[in-house]
């Protein structure tokens, strides 16, 4: 209820403000370069992970290059549940995930870098780290396996995060846009011989409204949409940063955004002026219209349709325990995913990914049904002329999911706390029959 009520008085806050005109239909700015067709290709069948759900620490805490984020600082305040030094033992047990993916059977693996292990003060470079991370990319080739580097995956090095002056954190802390443009060229210039594949921003869309409008994720602030116009065009200035780097480096790179995307169904009744329907649809797409031309393909993370209403926000994660709502309070819409795909498709006119989709549950069953009829709605749109060119369920393993902790079973792979190793589920067998079977779907 708390947080539907912050949702509402955001949607007011934004109306007052100027925030919730329709979103039209997307133009390419007049001097936007125009990017050669990306030709066919194998479809992608992967899975992801983000260094910060799956990384243990891996060095000592009085180590002189031992680092924070800003999500473990947010920890550290109360305003998030602490995750722990060891995660999933991603970082010192790659090896185990490896493994996994061979066992899978997938052709492309989406992981993340982590931007403070890398610099952990300013100026100050991991060397090591930043080999191991190459040296990740080059196992994942030498498998077969076709590396996709995310930049960014909602965490800072936490001296871009100022707890005592939240009007300068992250996205618009002062330092950001140079520093990000340092770091991006140091990644790519040294991972260019193994990866072709970078996602600048994994959801920026999300995180900016967690972060500046609900309160809810970092910097937590609370209905402050002045900060939050700051910091949208902050990000996507930093995402056009980094897609030029990318292609001066590694020419022939493929630059792909990735934005979270819900299916918002218009309630006429609960919502007569669309009031709360341009809010939120504002907010699936103001960020990408502002990069859409810098990139070569979009990332759609689809995991669950709603209505667009007041009275739905309020109600939210009440009585929703149904087999039609995942552990999370979602609601099941695999018919959603074939209307986001075609909408994008209708507005920007790209290839598009399907980067993440997936159920939290406890019930295997439920979850290969998700995969099983998502799969067939992406398929649905693909026969209709929609250029989907993979499908990545999240995600390789049980792991820590932002504010909701440990709560939330997404994995292909349970973790075992005590041997480290990856189990594979029912779900992760039937993907993988499913993909061995349907090399294109």
């Amino acid at each position: 209820m708390v947080q539907g009520l912050r949702l509402f008085l955001a949607m007011a806050l934004a109306a007052l403000t100027g925030c919730v005109t329709p979103p039209g239909q997307y133009r390419p700015p007049a001097n936007a370069a125009v990017l050669k067709p990306l030709p066919k290709e194998k479809f992608w069948w992967g899975t992801s992970t983000a260094s910060f759900q799956n990384e243990d620490r891996g060095m000592a805490p009085d180590d002189p290059l031992n680092f924070r984020t800003d999500w473990d600082v947010f920890a550290e305040e109360g305003k998030a549940p602490a995750r722990g030094d060891k995660a999933v033992f991603s970082w010192t047990r790659f090896d185990l995930d490896l493994k996994a993916l061979r066992q899978l059977g997938v052709s492309h693996f989406r992981f993340g870098v982590e931007w403070a292990r890398i610099e952990p003060k300013p100026g100050v470079i991991n060397e090591k780290a930043l080999a191991r991370y190459v040296d990740m990319a080059r196992q994942l080739r030498a498998a077969g396996i076709e590396p996709v580097v995310t930049l960014w995956h909602f965490t800072f090095p936490d001296w871009l995060y100022d707890k005592h002056d939240k009007r300068h954190v992250n996205f618009v802390h002062p330092d950001a846009p140079e520093a990000w443009r340092a770091h991006v060229t140091r990644v790519v210039r040294a991972m260019k011989p193994y990866v072709r594949i970078y996602v600048p921003q994994n959801e920026p869309n999300g995180a900016l409204n967690l972060g500046w409008i609900a309160g809810h994720w970092p910097p937590g602030l609370l209905l402050d949409p002045f900060g939050y116009k700051r910091a949208m065009r902050s990000a996507a200035g930093m995402f056009r940063d980094a897609a030029e780097i990318i292609r001066t480096e590694r020419p022939g790179a493929i630059v792909m955004g990735i934005y979270s995307i819900p299916d918002w169904r218009r309630s006429r009744l609960g919502d007569p002026t669309a009031l709360v329907y341009n809010v939120v649809q504002r907010q699936n797409f103001d960020h990408l219209d502002m990069v859409a031309d810098s990139m070569d393909i979009i990332g759609v993370n689809y995991y669950y349709a709603q209505e667009a209403s007041i009275l739905r926000f309020l109600n939210r994660g009440h009585g929703e325990m149904s087999s039609d709502y995942t552990q999370l309070g979602w609601e099941i819409v695999p018919e959603g995913l074939y209307n986001v795909l075609t909408e994008v498709n209708k507005r920007y006119g790209k290839p598009i990914v399907i980067t993440e989709n997936g159920l939290g549950t406890q019930s295997e069953q439920k979850r290969i049904r998700y995969l099983r009829e998502h799969i067939a709605q992406m398929r649905r749109a693909m026969a209709e002329g929609v250029d989907v060119r993979g499908y990545f369920p999240w995600t390789l393993v049980d792991n820590y999911e932002w504010k909701e902790g440990w709560h939330g079973q997404f994995g292909l792979f349970s973790f075992d706390r005590e041997t480290k190793a990856r189990n594979l589920e029912p779900t992760g067998r039937w993907f993988s029959a499913y993909i061995k079977a349907n090399p294109q779907p």
